[in-house]
């Protein structure tokens, strides 16, 4: 299995393209952050297309690839944790303007905003998505997650965990003591679980974990 990622937008988001297993030619889409076209592309050079495309969390950068998606994909479930639903939907380019305005960067949302469909699928702890489970991650925003495959030790973390990083805590629906004990439930998971996280390069548990001790 090759996991592939494409960094997309300004903020270079990662967004990860996961084949799936007893399937022909579905994958798992997660976090198409921008550039919805160029991620189109890629998934017609690799003859995927998604079962269903998963958010870890509904800030602008990790969503703003949708339309382009939803279009050529009809019918495709878009899952998101049931605390991010509002920042799906018709009446979500407020909530936008409001989380980018105070990181600085409201104008980003205003030159690439296009509708964003509703979710289809709303998701909470222990929920499974295809071969994945869902862990309520807490702190970065209210509603993230992280998507882990046990079989194949694979957690794709959002912007809760990166190399030799971690998510921010300043923008709206953010909680520092909340985002703590998120890292404290991922430092119990196994050392050699490989951690695909929303922005820069792959990690691993165990090597964060050393980090942050």
């Amino acid at each position: 299995m090759k996991v592939t990622r494409i960094s997309v937008g300004a903020l270079e988001t990662n967004c990860w393209i996961v084949p799936l297993p007893d399937s022909t030619g579905e994958c798992a889409l997660v976090d198409p952050g921008a550039e919805g076209e160029r991620i189109l592309a890629c998934l017609n050079r690799l003859h995927l297309r998604p079962r269903f495309i998963a958010l870890t969390h509904g800030h602008f950068d990790h969503v703003a690839g949708l339309p382009e998606l939803t279009e050529a994909f009809p019918g495709v479930d878009i899952a998101i944790h049931s605390q991010e639903a509002s920042k799906l939907g018709a009446q979500s380019l407020d909530l936008h303007r409001r989380d980018f305005g105070i990181a600085g960067n409201a104008a980003y949302v205003d030159t690439l905003w296009k509708p964003l469909k509703e979710p289809t699928v709303l998701l909470n702890d222990g929920d499974t998505l295809g071969p994945f489970t869902v862990l309520h991650l807490p702190g970065h925003s209210p509603g993230s997650i992280g998507l882990y495959w046990k079989d194949k030790n694979i957690l794709i973390s959002g912007d809760t965990l990166f190399y030799s990083g971690l998510g921010r805590t300043d923008l709206p629906g953010g909680d520092g003591a909340q985002f703590t004990q998120s890292l404290v439930r991922l430092f119990t998971m196994e050392g050699d679980t490989a951690v695909y996280p929303g922005h820069g390069p792959g990690t691993s548990i165990g090597l964060e974990r050393e980090r942050y001790r």
